[in-house]
């Protein structure tokens, strides 16, 4: 069991996250434009090409990495399911935004981008509704 205190933490940690993985899904412009709200807009302030993001996307990927494999090495029921909670908050708004934005690619190209961006939503939805084990009971 964890202590009160790491609780809070996460807590308080999940919540200042929140609004941060809430904005750019809903204002991808405004969020491009006025992070963090109260200063100028330290996002634009890159340029077009926008290396801060592209490193954020590669660091995204390998905290999601870290929990998943962390969450095969656990074994815990709860802790898969998390961590397929987890890849599935990236995976559905990603798969989405492409759906939406392959008409310029050749057709291949259209298929694999829709095809494996829906596997990164839909696979951790099978994750997180695989039964978990059942104890088997003592025999005495």
């Amino acid at each position: 069991m964890q202590r009160t205190f790491t609780r809070v933490l996460l807590v308080v940690f999940g919540l200042i996250e929140l609004p941060v993985g809430l904005w750019p899904l809903f204002s991808p412009e405004g969020f491009y434009r006025d992070f963090p709200g109260f200063r100028t807009g330290w996002v634009a302030m890159d340029g077009p090409f926008n290396e801060h993001l592209i490193q954020d996307f590669g660091g995204l990927n390998l905290a999601l990495s870290a929990i998943l494999i962390g969450a095969a090495v656990i074994g815990t029921t709860a802790v898969a399911r998390l961590a397929a909670l987890a890849t599935f908050c990236f995976g559905l708004p990603h798969f989405l935004y492409h759906l939406g934005h392959v008409s310029h690619f050749e057709p291949v190209d259209q298929v694999l981008i829709v095809v494996t961006t829906a596997l990164g939503a839909v696979l951790p939805i099978v994750v997180a509704l695989i039964p978990s084990k059942r104890a088997t009971p003592a025999t005495p």
